[in-house]
């Protein structure tokens, strides 16, 4: 991952003690923003809130683009971590390409405002590939006749699924967490494969239901 020199933290925290400053730091950084939002996020005011001297956080964090780097970085490793896990071994009764776009949207429920936040310095820092490489290969090994994905149809079929996903994210879509959406990413993905799609996605397991699903 690119980024910028002044992004980056200082150090590595080594000792309990400063593990401890710096997890207390990403918190409070986290809570800020949840609740502020970016206009009432900076150094002196994650400080407070963590509970450690401005000193103390200067000596990890340069700056207040740094923490968001940090957190950025860290919600992309959890997502992409998420998603992998699901498409290696999805929940029972789910297709692989349901699971990993559920993981992914699933991944963004809860503090929504302070990950768009981190989000958004990620997608200015990094090079364009790494965003989309935790998502490739997106479930569906094969078009309908059995073919394996080209490396053009693959990089189409997870810019196109994880794009529309990563918009959601960052618009705050009103239907982001909805089944509807999930459904969508689900045909979007099998007609571009060239599934059938005349029955539709919904007749699935829904993110609260148990049948079976039988793609």
């Amino acid at each position: 991952m690119t980024t910028k020199p002044s992004a980056r933290m200082r150090a590595t925290p080594r000792q309990d003690r400063s593990r401890f400053s710096v997890e207390a730091i990403l918190e409070a950084a986290t809570r800020i923003l949840e609740r502020h939002g970016e206009a009432g996020f900076n150094t002196n005011a994650v400080a407070a809130k963590a509970g450690v001297s401005i000193g103390a956080l200067y000596r990890y964090f340069p700056d207040k683009r740094s923490i968001l780097l940090t957190l950025a970085e860290r919600e992309k490793a959890r997502v992409d971590s998420e998603v992998a896990m699901a498409l290696r071994n999805p929940p029972p009764g789910l297709s692989r390409d349901r699971a990993a776009i559920r993981a992914f949207l699933g991944a963004f429920e809860g503090r929504g405002r302070a990950r768009r936040a981190a989000v958004k310095v990620l997608l200015h820092d990094s090079e364009p590939g790494t965003l989309t490489s935790g998502f490739a290969p997106l479930a569906l090994p094969a078009t309908s006749t059995g073919a394996p994905l080209s490396e053009i149809q693959a990089f189409v079929l997870s810019r196109a699924v994880h794009g529309a996903m990563r918009a959601a994210v960052m618009e705050n879509a009103p239907f982001l967490g909805s089944q509807a959406f999930e459904d969508e990413l689900v045909r979007l993905g099998r007609a571009y494969l060239g599934y059938s799609t005349q029955v539709p996605p919904s007749s699935e397991p829904g993110r609260l239901a148990s049948q079976t699903d039988a793609s």
